[in-house]
Protein backbone atom coordinates (compact mmCIF):
# COMPACT_ATOMS: atom_id res chain seq x y z
CA UNK A 1 0.00 0.00 0.00
CA UNK A 2 1.09 3.58 -0.57
CA UNK A 3 1.52 4.48 3.08
CA UNK A 4 3.65 1.38 3.68
CA UNK A 5 5.85 2.25 0.74
CA UNK A 6 6.30 5.75 2.07
CA UNK A 7 6.89 4.78 5.71
CA UNK A 8 9.14 1.84 4.92
CA UNK A 9 11.18 3.20 2.04
CA UNK A 10 14.86 2.28 1.96
CA UNK A 11 17.01 4.52 4.08
CA UNK A 12 18.42 7.54 2.32
CA UNK A 13 21.94 8.77 2.92
CA UNK A 14 22.58 9.35 6.61
CA UNK A 15 19.43 7.54 7.80
CA UNK A 16 18.96 3.96 8.97
CA UNK A 17 16.02 1.97 10.31
CA UNK A 18 15.68 2.21 14.09
CA UNK A 19 13.73 -0.86 15.24
CA UNK A 20 14.98 -0.69 18.84
CA UNK A 21 13.86 2.92 19.28
CA UNK A 22 10.49 2.22 17.67
CA UNK A 23 10.04 -0.85 19.89
CA UNK A 24 10.68 1.19 23.03
CA UNK A 25 8.25 3.85 21.84
CA UNK A 26 5.52 1.25 21.16
CA UNK A 27 5.97 -0.29 24.61
CA UNK A 28 5.64 3.18 26.15
CA UNK A 29 2.39 3.70 24.22
CA UNK A 30 1.22 0.26 25.38
CA UNK A 31 1.84 1.37 28.97
CA UNK A 32 -0.35 4.41 28.34
CA UNK A 33 -3.09 2.19 26.90
CA UNK A 34 -2.84 0.03 30.03
CA UNK A 35 -3.35 3.15 32.15
CA UNK A 36 -6.32 4.03 29.93
CA UNK A 37 -7.89 0.61 30.58
CA UNK A 38 -7.43 1.04 34.33
CA UNK A 39 -8.91 4.55 34.35
CA UNK A 40 -11.74 3.27 32.17
CA UNK A 41 -12.49 0.63 34.79
CA UNK A 42 -12.56 3.24 37.55
CA UNK A 43 -14.81 5.43 35.40
CA UNK A 44 -17.24 2.58 34.93
CA UNK A 45 -17.23 1.41 38.55
CA UNK A 46 -17.75 4.94 39.90
CA UNK A 47 -20.54 5.48 37.36
CA UNK A 48 -18.77 8.54 36.00
CA UNK A 49 -18.94 7.76 32.30
CA UNK A 50 -22.05 9.84 31.52
CA UNK A 51 -20.94 12.97 33.35
CA UNK A 52 -19.68 14.66 30.15
CA UNK A 53 -22.62 14.91 27.78
CA UNK A 54 -20.83 16.54 24.85
CA UNK A 55 -18.10 15.24 22.57
CA UNK A 56 -15.64 18.05 21.98
CA UNK A 57 -12.38 16.51 20.72
CA UNK A 58 -10.45 19.79 20.77
CA UNK A 59 -12.09 22.25 23.18
CA UNK A 60 -13.00 19.44 25.57
CA UNK A 61 -9.34 19.06 26.48
CA UNK A 62 -9.66 22.14 28.68
CA UNK A 63 -11.69 21.49 31.87
CA UNK A 64 -14.00 24.09 33.46
CA UNK A 65 -11.79 26.70 35.14
CA UNK A 66 -14.32 29.12 36.61
CA UNK A 67 -17.50 28.87 38.69
CA UNK A 68 -19.48 29.95 35.64
CA UNK A 69 -17.93 27.23 33.48
CA UNK A 70 -18.67 24.61 36.10
CA UNK A 71 -22.29 25.76 36.35
CA UNK A 72 -22.64 25.55 32.57
CA UNK A 73 -21.22 22.00 32.55
CA UNK A 74 -23.49 21.00 35.42
CA UNK A 75 -26.52 22.51 33.69
CA UNK A 76 -25.79 20.44 30.59
CA UNK A 77 -25.54 17.31 32.74
CA UNK A 78 -28.88 18.11 34.43
CA UNK A 79 -30.59 17.68 31.07
CA UNK A 80 -29.28 14.10 30.74
CA UNK A 81 -31.34 10.99 31.55
CA UNK A 82 -28.85 9.98 34.26
CA UNK A 83 -29.44 13.14 36.26
CA UNK A 84 -33.18 13.16 35.64
CA UNK A 85 -33.73 9.51 36.61
CA UNK A 86 -30.90 8.66 39.01
CA UNK A 87 -28.91 11.62 40.30
CA UNK A 88 -31.58 14.30 40.64
CA UNK A 89 -30.60 16.60 43.50
CA UNK A 90 -26.86 15.90 43.12
CA UNK A 91 -24.69 18.76 44.34
CA UNK A 92 -22.08 20.52 42.24
CA UNK A 93 -19.34 19.02 44.43
CA UNK A 94 -20.69 15.51 43.78
CA UNK A 95 -20.86 16.26 40.07
CA UNK A 96 -17.22 17.34 40.08
CA UNK A 97 -16.25 13.94 41.53
CA UNK A 98 -17.78 11.95 38.67
CA UNK A 99 -16.71 14.52 36.08
CA UNK A 100 -13.09 14.07 37.18
CA UNK A 101 -12.76 10.42 36.13
CA UNK A 102 -14.48 10.83 32.77
CA UNK A 103 -12.38 13.91 32.05
CA UNK A 104 -9.14 12.07 32.92
CA UNK A 105 -10.25 9.15 30.75
CA UNK A 106 -10.84 11.38 27.72
CA UNK A 107 -7.73 13.47 28.32
CA UNK A 108 -5.60 10.34 28.48
CA UNK A 109 -7.12 9.21 25.19
CA UNK A 110 -6.11 12.49 23.56
CA UNK A 111 -2.61 12.20 25.00
CA UNK A 112 -2.22 8.66 23.67
CA UNK A 113 -3.26 9.88 20.22
CA UNK A 114 -0.54 12.51 20.24
CA UNK A 115 2.00 10.14 21.80
CA UNK A 116 1.45 7.82 18.84
CA UNK A 117 0.87 10.16 15.92
CA UNK A 118 3.73 12.63 16.49
CA UNK A 119 6.56 10.07 16.94
CA UNK A 120 5.15 8.07 14.01
CA UNK A 121 5.39 11.15 11.81
CA UNK A 122 8.94 11.78 13.03
CA UNK A 123 10.09 8.19 12.39
CA UNK A 124 8.47 8.29 8.95
CA UNK A 125 10.17 11.60 8.09
CA UNK A 126 13.51 10.17 9.19
CA UNK A 127 12.91 7.00 7.12
CA UNK A 128 13.59 5.07 10.32
CA UNK A 129 10.76 2.54 10.03
CA UNK A 130 11.98 -0.92 8.90
CA UNK A 131 10.56 -2.30 5.69
CA UNK A 132 7.29 -4.18 6.23
CA UNK A 133 6.29 -2.35 9.41
CA UNK A 134 4.82 0.80 7.91
CA UNK A 135 1.43 -0.78 7.29
CA UNK A 136 1.29 -2.09 10.86
CA UNK A 137 1.97 1.30 12.38
CA UNK A 138 -0.49 2.99 10.03
CA UNK A 139 -3.15 0.44 10.97
CA UNK A 140 -2.51 1.04 14.66
CA UNK A 141 -2.92 4.77 14.12
CA UNK A 142 -6.21 4.14 12.35
CA UNK A 143 -7.42 1.86 15.15
CA UNK A 144 -6.58 4.53 17.69
CA UNK A 145 -8.75 7.04 15.83
CA UNK A 146 -11.54 4.48 15.56
CA UNK A 147 -11.32 3.88 19.32
CA UNK A 148 -12.13 7.54 19.98
CA UNK A 149 -15.23 7.28 17.80
CA UNK A 150 -16.29 4.03 19.46
CA UNK A 151 -15.88 5.65 22.87
CA UNK A 152 -18.31 8.43 22.01
CA UNK A 153 -20.66 5.91 20.31
CA UNK A 154 -20.68 4.06 23.64
CA UNK A 155 -21.34 7.18 25.75
CA UNK A 156 -24.07 8.39 23.37
CA UNK A 157 -26.07 5.22 24.03
CA UNK A 158 -26.60 6.40 27.62
CA UNK A 159 -27.68 9.92 26.77
CA UNK A 160 -31.02 9.00 25.23
CA UNK A 161 -33.90 7.61 27.32
CA UNK A 162 -32.01 5.01 29.38
CA UNK A 163 -29.32 6.39 31.74
CA UNK A 164 -26.83 3.61 31.06
CA UNK A 165 -24.48 2.78 28.24
CA UNK A 166 -25.09 -0.22 26.05
CA UNK A 167 -23.13 -3.19 27.41
CA UNK A 168 -22.53 -4.30 23.84
CA UNK A 169 -20.97 -0.95 22.97
CA UNK A 170 -18.99 -1.05 26.21
CA UNK A 171 -17.64 -4.46 25.24
CA UNK A 172 -16.72 -3.17 21.78
CA UNK A 173 -14.87 -0.22 23.33
CA UNK A 174 -12.95 -2.36 25.83
CA UNK A 175 -12.05 -5.14 23.41
CA UNK A 176 -10.80 -2.68 20.81
CA UNK A 177 -8.59 -1.05 23.46
CA UNK A 178 -7.21 -4.44 24.48
CA UNK A 179 -6.67 -5.46 20.85
CA UNK A 180 -4.64 -2.28 20.29
CA UNK A 181 -2.74 -2.99 23.53
CA UNK A 182 -1.87 -6.52 22.39
CA UNK A 183 -0.96 -5.39 18.86
CA UNK A 184 1.40 -2.74 20.23
CA UNK A 185 3.19 -5.33 22.34
CA UNK A 186 3.39 -7.91 19.53
CA UNK A 187 4.80 -5.37 17.08
CA UNK A 188 7.26 -4.05 19.68
CA UNK A 189 8.53 -7.58 20.33
CA UNK A 190 9.00 -8.23 16.61
CA UNK A 191 10.97 -5.01 16.29
CA UNK A 192 13.07 -5.79 19.37
CA UNK A 193 14.05 -9.07 17.77
CA UNK A 194 14.78 -7.30 14.49
CA UNK A 195 17.12 -4.89 16.29
CA UNK A 196 19.14 -7.84 17.60
CA UNK A 197 19.07 -9.85 14.37
CA UNK A 198 18.47 -7.97 11.09
CA UNK A 199 17.68 -11.28 9.36
CA UNK A 200 14.83 -12.19 11.72
CA UNK A 201 11.25 -12.49 10.51
CA UNK A 202 8.05 -11.38 12.29
CA UNK A 203 6.61 -13.95 14.67
CA UNK A 204 3.86 -16.24 13.47
CA UNK A 205 0.71 -17.10 15.37
CA UNK A 206 0.87 -20.80 16.23
CA UNK A 207 -2.21 -22.97 16.65
CA UNK A 208 -1.73 -23.20 20.42
CA UNK A 209 -1.34 -19.44 20.72
CA UNK A 210 -4.36 -18.79 18.48
CA UNK A 211 -6.59 -20.95 20.70
CA UNK A 212 -5.26 -19.42 23.91
CA UNK A 213 -5.70 -15.85 22.69
CA UNK A 214 -9.13 -16.55 21.19
CA UNK A 215 -10.42 -18.06 24.43
CA UNK A 216 -8.95 -15.18 26.40
CA UNK A 217 -10.66 -12.74 24.03
CA UNK A 218 -13.98 -14.51 24.60
CA UNK A 219 -13.50 -14.29 28.37
CA UNK A 220 -12.67 -10.59 28.09
CA UNK A 221 -15.90 -10.15 26.11
CA UNK A 222 -17.93 -11.76 28.89
CA UNK A 223 -16.04 -9.70 31.45
CA UNK A 224 -17.15 -6.57 29.60
CA UNK A 225 -20.73 -7.85 29.57
CA UNK A 226 -20.50 -8.45 33.33
CA UNK A 227 -19.35 -4.85 33.81
CA UNK A 228 -21.96 -3.38 31.48
CA UNK A 229 -24.86 -5.33 32.96
CA UNK A 230 -23.65 -4.93 36.58
CA UNK A 231 -23.81 -8.73 36.60
CA UNK A 232 -21.08 -8.94 39.24
CA UNK A 233 -23.69 -7.92 41.81
CA UNK A 234 -26.08 -10.74 40.89
CA UNK A 235 -24.45 -13.36 43.14
CA UNK A 236 -21.56 -12.68 45.50
CA UNK A 237 -20.78 -16.22 46.61
CA UNK A 238 -18.28 -18.70 45.24
CA UNK A 239 -18.02 -21.38 43.87
CA UNK A 240 -21.81 -21.67 43.91
CA UNK A 241 -24.26 -18.97 42.98
CA UNK A 242 -26.18 -18.84 46.22
CA UNK A 243 -26.97 -22.43 47.13
CA UNK A 244 -26.86 -23.78 43.58
CA UNK A 245 -24.32 -24.16 40.82
CA UNK A 246 -26.78 -22.35 38.57
CA UNK A 247 -29.86 -20.65 40.06
CA UNK A 248 -32.84 -22.77 39.03
CA UNK A 249 -35.27 -19.87 39.20
CA UNK A 250 -33.38 -17.71 36.73
CA UNK A 251 -35.78 -16.01 34.28
CA UNK A 252 -34.76 -16.90 30.76
CA UNK A 253 -34.99 -14.70 27.71
CA UNK A 254 -36.21 -15.78 24.30
CA UNK A 255 -34.64 -16.69 21.99
CA UNK A 256 -32.35 -18.63 24.33
CA UNK A 257 -29.11 -17.46 22.71
CA UNK A 258 -29.79 -13.89 23.89
CA UNK A 259 -29.24 -15.03 27.48
CA UNK A 260 -25.51 -15.20 26.74
CA UNK A 261 -25.55 -11.48 25.95
CA UNK A 262 -28.40 -9.86 27.88
CA UNK A 263 -29.10 -12.02 30.94
CA UNK A 264 -26.90 -10.87 33.88
CA UNK A 265 -27.12 -14.19 35.72
CA UNK A 266 -26.21 -16.25 32.66
CA UNK A 267 -23.40 -13.86 31.79
CA UNK A 268 -21.93 -14.10 35.29
CA UNK A 269 -22.23 -17.91 35.17
CA UNK A 270 -20.37 -18.13 31.87
CA UNK A 271 -17.69 -15.68 33.03
CA UNK A 272 -17.11 -17.77 36.19
CA UNK A 273 -16.57 -21.09 34.47
CA UNK A 274 -15.07 -20.02 31.16
CA UNK A 275 -12.21 -18.71 33.31
CA UNK A 276 -11.05 -22.28 33.95
CA UNK A 277 -11.03 -23.13 30.23
CA UNK A 278 -8.99 -19.99 29.59
CA UNK A 279 -6.63 -20.93 32.42
CA UNK A 280 -6.09 -24.40 30.93
CA UNK A 281 -5.31 -22.90 27.52
CA UNK A 282 -2.95 -20.37 29.12
CA UNK A 283 -1.14 -23.14 31.00
CA UNK A 284 -0.75 -25.09 27.76
CA UNK A 285 0.69 -22.00 26.10
CA UNK A 286 3.03 -21.52 29.06
CA UNK A 287 4.12 -25.16 28.82
CA UNK A 288 4.96 -24.70 25.14
CA UNK A 289 6.94 -21.58 25.93
CA UNK A 290 8.79 -23.34 28.77
CA UNK A 291 9.65 -26.34 26.59
CA UNK A 292 11.18 -24.03 23.98
CA UNK A 293 13.36 -22.23 26.46
CA UNK A 294 11.25 -19.16 27.20
CA UNK A 295 11.17 -19.69 30.95
CA UNK A 296 10.53 -16.09 32.05
CA UNK A 297 7.62 -15.74 29.62
CA UNK A 298 6.12 -19.03 30.82
CA UNK A 299 6.44 -18.11 34.49
CA UNK A 300 4.90 -14.66 33.90
CA UNK A 301 1.91 -16.22 32.14
CA UNK A 302 1.29 -18.77 34.91
CA UNK A 303 1.57 -16.05 37.57
CA UNK A 304 -0.77 -13.74 35.67
CA UNK A 305 -3.53 -16.31 35.13
CA UNK A 306 -3.32 -17.46 38.75
CA UNK A 307 -3.55 -13.94 40.14
CA UNK A 308 -6.37 -13.06 37.77
CA UNK A 309 -8.50 -15.97 38.95
CA UNK A 310 -7.87 -15.06 42.59
CA UNK A 311 -8.82 -11.43 41.91
CA UNK A 312 -11.97 -12.56 40.11
CA UNK A 313 -13.05 -14.62 43.11
CA UNK A 314 -12.19 -11.76 45.47
CA UNK A 315 -14.24 -9.35 43.34
CA UNK A 316 -17.28 -11.58 43.78
CA UNK A 317 -16.83 -12.27 47.48
CA UNK A 318 -16.36 -8.57 48.33
CA UNK A 319 -19.49 -7.53 46.47
CA UNK A 320 -17.48 -5.85 43.69
CA UNK A 321 -15.39 -3.71 46.03
CA UNK A 322 -14.05 -0.84 43.91
CA UNK A 323 -10.30 -1.29 44.09
CA UNK A 324 -10.41 -5.08 43.91
CA UNK A 325 -12.61 -4.85 40.82
CA UNK A 326 -10.23 -2.28 39.30
CA UNK A 327 -7.29 -4.60 40.05
CA UNK A 328 -9.21 -7.42 38.33
CA UNK A 329 -9.60 -5.35 35.16
CA UNK A 330 -5.97 -4.23 35.28
CA UNK A 331 -4.84 -7.82 35.72
CA UNK A 332 -6.90 -8.83 32.68
CA UNK A 333 -4.77 -6.47 30.60
CA UNK A 334 -1.57 -7.82 32.16
CA UNK A 335 -2.73 -11.38 31.47
CA UNK A 336 -3.24 -10.40 27.85
CA UNK A 337 0.26 -8.90 27.78
CA UNK A 338 1.74 -12.10 29.23
CA UNK A 339 -0.20 -14.23 26.74
CA UNK A 340 0.87 -12.11 23.78
CA UNK A 341 4.49 -12.21 24.92
CA UNK A 342 4.46 -16.00 25.27
CA UNK A 343 2.67 -16.41 21.94
CA UNK A 344 5.14 -14.12 20.20
CA UNK A 345 8.05 -16.02 21.73
CA UNK A 346 7.03 -19.44 20.46
CA UNK A 347 5.98 -17.87 17.15
CA UNK A 348 9.47 -16.46 16.66
CA UNK A 349 11.02 -19.84 17.28
CA UNK A 350 8.57 -21.42 14.82
CA UNK A 351 9.40 -18.81 12.19
CA UNK A 352 13.10 -19.50 12.62
CA UNK A 353 12.59 -23.23 12.37
CA UNK A 354 10.56 -22.90 9.17
CA UNK A 355 13.28 -20.79 7.60
CA UNK A 356 15.98 -23.41 8.25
Amino acid sequence: MASDARLSAPARAGTVPRPAAISTWLLAVAALVFAMVVVGGITRLTESGLSMVRWEPISGAIPPTSPEAWEAEFTAYKASPEYQKINRGMSLAEFKNIFFWEYVHRLLGRFIGLAFALPLAWFAWKRAIPRGYGWRLTALLGLGGLQGLVGWWMVASGLVDRPEVSHIRLATHLLLALFIFGALIWTALDLRRLARDPASQPARLTVTAAWALSLLGLQLLFGAYVAGLDAGFAYNSWPRMGDEWFPSGTPMLQPFITNFVDNPIMVQFVHRWLAWVVAAAALLLAARAWSRGFRIEAFALVAAVTLQILLGIATLLTGVELWIAVAHQAMAALLLAASVTAANSIGRRSAQASAQ
